[in-house]
């Protein structure tokens, strides 16, 4: 039975190492400290499960070469430690995962080959089906040719947590962020839904922001369920008009939105349904 320290820390991977807590790994000369050349992903395990692993250890690899660092590991290795991590918490742990790749050398553009890989495996309590409040950001999101938007950059957070700390000056939980164009891209921190007359609806993939995988997954899962999905261009009256609005991302899977603005909503079905599909889908997911 794992020790009370590593129950409420996890388990970290560095350079071929296991830690109990978080290894120190940078100094002020590395490049990832004050370039921001950093990639990383984030996985759920919980229950035994960790749904779409595979496919986050893949977009890692592809965010490292997408902001010029030569992956130092390959997708299945990231994989199976991530398998060995989770399986060394209990199995009822509910955990976040984090895999990143960064860049030790470099002036402004990084060292390709000085790229490091570390592996932080994390306790996060899933949080239940709950709703949250958003409100519209002055913040938006930037354009293909201005951020790395092909990669889960380190470098495009910051201009999210203005976003959330804007929101909270106004009393509300989360943001919704628009594109270049003022049309909708998604919330601060996940990929943003609506349904309206028994359809799901969700913003376009545009460059601007990262179509996730729990995104993906859920938008497969509403299909093959009959449930009617349109990928457009959504404006932020569509959201305010609609039936019921929620989110898809990593760290919740699917949460609804009980109010947008000045307008009370309550979780859908539509939502609901998401959720439930998404938590089936998940059940033949097993790392154990």
């Amino acid at each position: 039975m794992p020790d009370s320290k590593i129950e409420d820390e996890g388990r970290f991977y560095f350079e071929g190492e296991w830690f109990d807590s978080n290894p120190k790994m940078i100094g002020p000369a590395t490049h990832a400290f004050w370039m921001a050349s950093v990639v990383f992903d984030g996985a759920r395990a919980f229950e035994g499960l960790a749904p779409d692993l595979d496919l986050h250890c893949q977009r890692l690899i592809r965010s490292a070469s997408a902001i010029g660092l030569t992956p130092p590991i390959t997708w299945e290795v990231v994989r199976d430690l991530a398998v060995t991590g989770i399986r060394m918490l209990p199995r009822d742990s509910q955990l976040y995962i984090r895999p990143a790749i960064f860049a030790e050398d470099g002036f402004v553009n990084p060292e390709a080959d000085s790229a490091k890989f570390v592996l932080a495996i994390l306790h996060s309590p899933m949080p239940r089906f709950k709703g949250f409040t958003a409100c519209l950001s002055s913040l938006r999101r930037p354009a293909r040719d201005m951020a790395p938007t092909d990669a889960k950059a380190a470098a495009l957070y910051p201009n999210s947590g203005r976003a959330l700390r804007e929101a909270a000056t106004r009393g509300f939980d989360n943001a919704v962020m628009l594109d270049p164009n003022g049309n909708v891209a998604e919330f601060a921190t996940a990929n943003l839904w609506f349904a309206k007359d028994g359809v799901a609806v969700t913003p376009a993939e545009n460059g601007t922001f990262l179509s996730g995988i729990t995104r993906r997954r859920v938008k497969e899962l509403l299909r093959s369920d009959g449930i009617a999905v349109e990928e457009r261009a959504v404006t932020f009256d569509d959201v305010l008009d609609a039936d019921e609005v929620f989110n898809t991302g990593n760290y919740g899977k699917v949460m609804p939105v009980t109010k947008i603005e000045n307008r009370a909503l309550q979780p859908g079905p539509i939502a609901r349904r998401a959720f439930d599909l998404y938590m089936e889908f998940s059940k033949g997911q097993n790392v154990f």
